[in-house]
This record gives C-alpha cells, structure tokens and sequence, in this order.
C-alpha cells in the first residue's frame, strides 16, 4: 500500500487515535438505549462560552458522544474544528465530526479530513449538506461531492490509504478505525387516509449510505414515533440492516419549533404549539413540552429505537431535564 502523505499514527494530546468503534459508539457493555447530544459551533465569544458551559453540564450524564455540527459551505469550519478539539481535551467522550458535502472541492474535503485525521479523530457524521442561507436550491461545488454516500465512499477510500484497514471495500470484513454515521429523514407526511408516508427516495439514499460503508444513522427531526418506526420498517425492507438511532429534540420552546419547521420543512404538531403558545407562564409552558417529549421519546423506544439523539441547541437543561424524567441517565437533580 502506498505510503500516506501526512502521518498516520499522529496522536492528539487528549485521546489515543484509536477510534472505540461503532459498537463502543453506540452503547459498548451499557444497557439500555444510548444517548448523545449534538452540539453546534459558536459564532461569537458569548456563544462559546454558552457552548462550554453546556459541555460542562451534559458530560455528567455520561453520553456516548457529542456529534459536533458543520455549516453551510464551510462557514464555521474554524470553530467547528475548535470545539471538536475542546470536547476531546476537557472530557472522555467521543467526539463525532460532522462533514458536508456543501461549497468545497473533493480535494479540499481530502484536506480538511486529512486534518481532522491528524488530530485523532476518528468518528464522523457524513452529510450532504442544506444549501446556504439564500440559496434555494442544492447546488454541488463544480469539484465536489453530490451525495452523502460519495462523502461515506471517500471517508473510507482515506480511511484504507491513511490507517490500513484491510477489507474496508467489503462490508463485514476486518475492523474500520473509523465510525461513520449519517443521516435519515422519517419526516411528517401523512396519506389522505392518515397513513404515515415515507418518501422511496429516502429509504434509497440510506441503502446507498449504508452499501458505500456507513455504520448507523441518525434520523432527522421527527413529532411521531409511527413515522420512526414506519422508515426503519420501510428500510428494513430494502435491506437496511445498520442501526438507525433516533433524533429528538426537547418540545419546550415553541419559537424553536416554528423556526425548526422554516428551516427543515418538518412541521411541528400545530396541537403542541397551541399548548406551549397558550400556557400562562414560561414554566407552565415548559412542563407541557417536556411531558410531550417524554411522552414521544417512550414510544419512540417502543418502537425500537438502539437510542437517543438529542438536539441541543447548546442548552443543557431541557436535554437533562428529559433524560431525568424519562429515566435514560442517572444524572443528578439540579441543585
């Protein structure tokens, strides 16, 4: 095998490069579903230490990881790359690298993988990525990437030159020093009759995800378990056989919520909105969303769910307030 242009075994100050491994990622000898937090890189200096602050808060419930979020066209590589960095040196959790697709060349891509790669870490979300503020429609780079299954392909053709993992080509054979998970989309639609619809075209990305080397998914943002369970029935049909770990977000803010539905499409359950828009406080207000949460996370984990992705938003109270409620993670009560 061809010698790889940067170095191989080059260790980060805080962790080994050994990746722990999908297994490990999702639970390892835990019982129970797991749990991970998402997080996004701050813009201003307020906002990492919001950010900090919450890392500080969440890591005591021991998560499986934190999954460290990419904007659009590269615009927080930087910070990013930075708070990768701080999860890494400051606690003992994995910290998962989203990469995109948007506004870069493959070659460039190869660099900023390279560069990750260099600082030991090892476990990565592949995304395709949402176009920029202003631009309506998905457009790759002249260069680049089209679809999150070419970013999975290229994470393990670099994962073969850079750490030497035999059998990477062909599923099941041989240990990956790296874990990649990627995305699934369950969504809202329903049928005139009420039935839960799942577009074909998303069950057919995941197959490509998972035959281009994807280890698991994460779902997007969903309100009903049956649409959870209807994609991970869907996907099984056509062969899906990766772990699919849902993706939640605590209820409790009904401005959050419509700015959720502007950004994804997703709507949120006009019904829940109504309560949260109408309580008579803020706590009251609180209460109902975290109740509805705990309400959606138990069927959620009836349908199967292996665990839990909590969307952040870099606030650590809802998302403890939630694993307290719902039993997932003996955390402390808040003093």
């Amino acid at each position: 095998m061809q010698a790889p242009t940067r170095s191989a075994d080059r260790t980060s100050t805080a962790h080994s490069t050994t990746s722990q491994g999908t297994a490990q990622l999702l639970g390892g000898q835990r019982s129970g579903p797991t749990v991970s937090f998402e997080l996004y890189p701050p813009r201003t200096d307020k906002g990492a230490d919001t950010v900090r602050q919450a890392i500080t808060e969440l890591a005591p419930a021991e998560p499986d990881f934190f999954s460290v979020t990419y904007g659009a066209a590269g615009k927080t590589r930087d910070s990013s790359r930075e708070l990768v960095r701080h999860v890494r040196a400051e606690t003992d959790i994995t910290a998962v690298a989203h990469l995109t697709c948007v506004g870069a060349s493959a070659q460039e891509l190869r660099g900023v993988i390279d560069d990750l790669l260099d600082e030991g870490v090892r476990d990565f979300l592949a995304l395709r990525g949402d176009p920029p503020a202003g631009q309506p429609e998905w457009r790759p780079h002249p260069q680049g990437l089209r679809r999150a299954s070419e970013l999975v392909r290229l994470l393990r053709t670099m994962e073969a030159e850079r750490l030497g993992s035999p059998g990477w080509e062909r599923a099941g054979i041989g240990p990956h020093p790296l874990s990649i998970s990627v995305a699934a989309y369950p969504g809202t639609a329903r049928d005139r009759r009420g039935n839960v619809r799942i577009d074909p075209r998303d069950v057919e990305a995941l197959v490509e995800k998972q035959e281009a080397g994807a280890d698991f998914a994460i779902t997007q943002i969903f309100y009903d378990a049956a649409h959870y369970a209807a994609l991970v029935e869907q996907a099984r049909r056509a062969g899906v056989h990766i772990p699919i770990v849902a993706g939640v977000i605590p209820l409790t803010d009904p401005r959050r919520l419509r700015k959720l539905h502007g950004l994804t499409g997703v709507e949120p359950p006009e019904g829940l909105l109504a309560e949260l828009e109408g309580a008579g406080s803020r706590g009251e207000a609180y209460r109902i969303g975290q109740e509805a949460t705990r309400s959606l996370v138990g069927d959620i984990l009836q349908a199967g769910a292996p665990g839990l992705h909590i969307y952040t938003f870099n606030t650590a109270t809802p998302a403890l307030d939630l694993l307290r409620g719902a039993r997932l993670r003996p955390v402390p009560s808040a003093a």
